[in-house]
């Protein structure tokens, strides 16, 4: 199978937005199977705010973030903003948003898309229009994943490595893959290499 590889970026509010902290909410999962670092798991439909943009990856990913946040801080119709805090305050003419993890970079075709995650709380009826069009809501349906945790720094070598030993332990399982290889990372830029939490993600078939 040829695998095209999709980085899953965990938002960070230092690693985006500055140096501040900010409470984040992650996509709820269910597991399905734990064998050491290795988990099967079940991820529930998902809403995302997301953009197609070109160019070399780091080029395209800070692109595509500017126009994301662009949207969360406020370029909507409703002109509503993200919580640089939890829990969440609502106020009349500023309804603020709690953001959550991931956000998700694919390549395909030479572009990619960078996607942000929208807060359980919302669905693509209540989530306020974009004001740039480029930026497009959409719901993601639920999905199955192998998952692989590791830790370091998760330099290309150590993402193809990581790679490989998970498509082994889906072939050892007897699961079958149906999509592309994606490295998740959660830590802002200066947590100690020996502490940062990274995983590989690969979708596969349903089952028992």
């Amino acid at each position: 199978m040829k695998q095209k590889q999709i980085l899953l970026i965990a938002l960070v509010a230092s690693s985006l937005f500055g140096s501040s902290a900010m409470a984040v909410e992650e996509a709820a999962f269910k597991i399905v199977l734990t064998d050491g670092k290795f988990e099967v798991r079940d991820y529930p439909a998902l809403v995302v705010a997301e953009v197609t943009v070109s160019g070399a990856q780091k080029e395209a990913s800070n692109r595509g973030f500017r126009l994301l946040a662009g949207y969360i801080f406020g370029g909507n119709k409703g002109r509503k903003s993200i919580a640089m805090t939890s829990p969440v305050a609502q106020q009349p003419a500023n309804e603020k948003i709690a953001m959550t993890a991931p956000v998700t970079q694919t390549q395909d075709a030479g572009n990619w898309t960078v996607r942000f995650t929208m807060p359980s709380s919302y669905t693509l009826e209540t989530l306020p229009e974009p004001n740039d069009p480029k930026v497009r809501l959409r719901r993601l349906p639920p999905q199955r994943f192998a998952v692989l945790r590791f830790a370091g720094l998760a330099r290309q070598g150590d993402v193809t490595e990581k790679s490989q030993e998970l498509v082994a332990a889906i072939k050892t399982r007897k699961l079958r893959a149906v999509g592309n290889v994606t490295l998740a990372q959660y830590n802002p830029p200066w947590t100690p290499w020996f502490m940062r939490r990274n995983e590989v993600m690969i979708p596969v078939e349903p089952g028992p």
